[in-house]
């Protein structure tokens, strides 16, 4: 059975996030992806392993390679999660933009 991490525990760690920002335009070798990063390619091999772990992306066995893929419709998960946040915000921007509106009307 297939250990399962949670998907905020691995977004958290910026390697990770980078790894997954290069997976956003091709499918990539660990090799590929350790040779963008100064880290020993073991810690990127952990870093993989735990968003693998997380299923946010998909490992490829070609031939004698594993390619690297990112599965969006996980990353899908972590927009809709945020979304609630981003109707927050939004809605305290639009709220202090009336403010500042009243704020400069009052004073011409």
């Amino acid at each position: 059975m297939k250990l399962r991490r949670d998907i905020f525990q691995a977004i958290s760690d910026p390697t990770r996030r980078a790894i997954l920002v290069l997976l956003t335009s091709q499918t990539m070798t660990a090799g590929a992806i350790a040779e963008k990063f100064e880290s020993a390619r073991p810690t990127i091999s952990k870093h993989l392993q735990i968003l693998n772990e997380c299923d946010l992306i998909r490992a490829n066995q070609q031939g004698r390679e594993i390619h690297y893929e990112l599965k969006v419709e996980k990353m899908k998960e972590i927009d809709k999660w945020l979304e609630q946040f981003r109707k927050i915000w939004e809605n305290r921007f639009n709220q202090l933009d009336e403010i500042l509106s009243k704020l400069n009307n009052n004073k011409g």
